[in-house]
């Protein structure tokens, strides 16, 4: 496989306007790479037209052809034409959704796996896990299925963070990421900070940004992943 895919936490990272912090991580991806298509099936409680002037106006420094897959009469198409596939944030739920409900989830691995890059943010690299259920979404629509991309094996909690709420009795995010675990001890969860991406090479994987990452596996819970680690072993896991 030439499978290029850098899976960034969010659209942001602390008060840094929209995607300023991506640049440095996608730029490298975008060498070659300069017509690309945005999908912004995430996006729920805005425009498609508006999710994508955001995303035009925030990657604008990489000056790239970027068009949204609603503007084109044949999404399969679309993807097929395009040089690069950009997945944004928002809703998890509603993105699987859509891309079962065009048929494009199978497509949009098949030309990863053929070489097309990929850049998905938030919902955009749950995506890419092996399913979406380990997201920190709602769940407002029902996708046919949670199986997602697989780009990588394993699952993807984007916007880690196991800070809490003085006063507030809900469990916290590694609490909730155990109970995965418990259910499905054989599939690793990686929870990675703001700011930080998961970029995978062909068969290397590493930890991109300034903070540390954590890992869920079995009865291994919340353990630290140094910044810069080579995560290679991880796309052994099993499938």
């Amino acid at each position: 496989m030439a499978i290029q895919a850098l899976l960034l936490s969010s659209s942001r990272a602390g008060n840094t306007p929209y995607l300023e912090h991506t640049l440095p991580f996608i730029a490298p991806l975008t060498a070659t790479a300069r017509k690309w298509l945005f999908i912004p099936y995430a996006g729920v409680s805005m425009s498609y037209d508006t999710y994508l002037e955001a995303v035009v106006n925030g990657l604008a420094p990489l000056q790239l052809d970027i068009s949204a897959i609603h503007q084109h009469g044949d999404p399969k198409q679309a993807i097929r034409d395009a040089e690069g596939i950009i997945v944004g944030g928002g809703n998890t739920f509603h993105l699987l959704h859509e891309l079962y409900r065009y048929d494009l989830l199978h497509l949009i691995r098949e030309q990863t796996e053929a070489g097309k890059p990929y850049i998905g943010w938030s919902a955009g690299a749950n995506i890419a896990g092996k399913s979406i259920r380990t997201t920190n979404d709602m769940p407002i629509i029902e996708p046919p299925s949670f199986t997602a991309l697989g780009l990588v094996p394993f699952q993807v909690n984007p916007h880690y963070s196991n800070a809490t709420l003085a006063g507030h009795n809900g469990e916290s995010r590694a609490q909730r990421i155990l109970e995965f675990t418990c259910v499905d001890p054989l599939t690793p969860v990686l929870g990675i900070q703001e700011g930080t991406a998961l970029y995978r090479q062909d068969d290397s994987l590493s930890l991109q940004g300034d903070k540390e990452a954590y890992l869920f596996s079995g009865v291994e819970q919340e353990i630290p992943v140094p910044v810069g680690s080579d995560l290679s072993h991880m796309l052994s896991a099993q499938a």
